[in-house]
């Protein structure tokens, strides 16, 4: 029996998404790992941003768990993973291959864009390369995630969304008006509290060491460890 670990949830945590990771291969001879062990590994990963063989001994091999995650993690063209579909369940996404260059806000790398309801839990989660636009990039996650904002009357966005072409593209997309909350006039720090709500979204997953900056190759191994993120926190409000 391993030593427990911060980064673990419990077994009557992991029984609610067990169903969803155990539909990625078919059962046809006793299951030989413990996929709760499998997944308190990959959780570890995410929260102590360890590289895979650096997994403490007492999980399983690690080749086991980056086989799982992998498994996990991969999309079938606009089909969502199967950490995806955990992450609507449980709320009912080395250096980079991947990368770009924002000259404005002189960003290198990857941007996160996510869409959060009142309470902050995510509804829709975008990853892109530095390069892309802030409004082309949500106008793109809103369409990825469409079902899940069919319900959607109104978006609050900051004023890098400003636009009537966003407004349109978004009114055609949901059918959602967008409301632009824009800074304090007087140049002085006011908190705001409508848009604090993903500010505090983004402060969650930075308590992630993984999260801290991009570790991944791929933008959609980068989408998984978010999506592996929100599901961590949401099974532990269960």
């Amino acid at each position: 029996m391993r030593k427990s670990y911060p980064s673990d949830i419990s077994r009557e945590q992991f029984e609610k998404i067990r169903p969803i990771l155990e539909s990625s291969k078919k059962k046809t001879r006793p299951r030989k790992l413990d996929l709760y062990e499998v997944f308190c590994a990959v959780l570890y990963v995410l929260k102590s941003c360890c590289q895979w063989r650096m997994l403490p001994k007492d999980f399983p091999k690690w080749e086991n768990i980056y086989y799982y995650f992998q498994i996990w993690s991969k999309k079938n063209g606009e089909k969502p993973s199967l950490l995806e579909l955990v992450l609507k369940k449980t709320s009912w996404r080395d250096t980079a291959e991947e990368k770009g260059y924002d000259t404005g806000k002189k960003i290198s790398g990857i941007k996160r864009h996510i869409a959060v309801d009142t309470q902050g839990l995510p509804h829709a989660i975008h990853i892109t390369t530095a390069e892309a636009t802030d409004r082309s990039s949500a106008v793109k996650m809103v369409k990825n995630a469409k079902a899940n904002l069919s319900e959607v009357k109104n978006i609050l966005v900051d004023a890098g969304y400003t636009g009537e072409n966003f407004a349109t593209q978004i009114k055609k997309t949901i059918g959602a008006t967008v409301e632009v909350i824009k800074r304090s006039e007087l140049h002085t720090f006011v908190v705001l509290p409508k848009r604090w709500v993903v500010e505090r979204s983004f402060a969650w997953l930075e308590k992630c060491r993984r999260l801290w900056k991009n570790c991944e190759r791929k933008l959609n191994t980068s989408l998984q460890m978010i999506v592996l993120s929100f599901i961590s926190l949401l099974l532990r409000r269960f």
